[in-house]
């Protein structure tokens, strides 16, 4: 058993989880979040969790996601940062990924779910 944990450590540190972006689009009202994660896929599901057990923070979506059903929503993984970051700081680089698509969608206020920062 200990060789098969070693081997799992060993294939995840091979293999990490992969950064970027990712959308959530209304295919009733076409409204669209954007978000990001270190672990991209594991975000997406984590919100798309937080959606179905109505725990989401983002209170416009969820009301949506009630309203809708699960069925009228895309989860997408649209972007992934590269993994040869020579010294970058990978939170500067998905910010800045971020900021490219927020201003490329543009999904406030009734474009979508996002809020913009003060």
């Amino acid at each position: 058993m200990t060789d098969k944990k070693s081997e799992l450590k060993r294939a995840y540190k091979e293999n990490p989880p992969l950064a970027g972006i990712f959308t959530v689009t209304n295919k009733i009202n076409g409204k669209i979040f954007i978000g990001k994660g270190l672990n991209v896929q594991g975000r997406l599901n984590s919100l798309e969790f937080q959606l179905k057990t109505g725990t989401s923070l983002n209170k416009d979506l969820q009301n949506d996601w009630k309203k809708y059903g699960a069925e009228n929503f895309i989860f997408e993984i649209v972007d992934y940062l590269e993994q040869n970051n020579k010294g970058n700081n990978i939170n500067d680089d998905l910010n800045e990924l971020e900021a490219v698509w927020l201003s490329k969608i543009n999904p406030y206020d009734e474009k979508g779910y996002n809020f913009k920062n003060s």
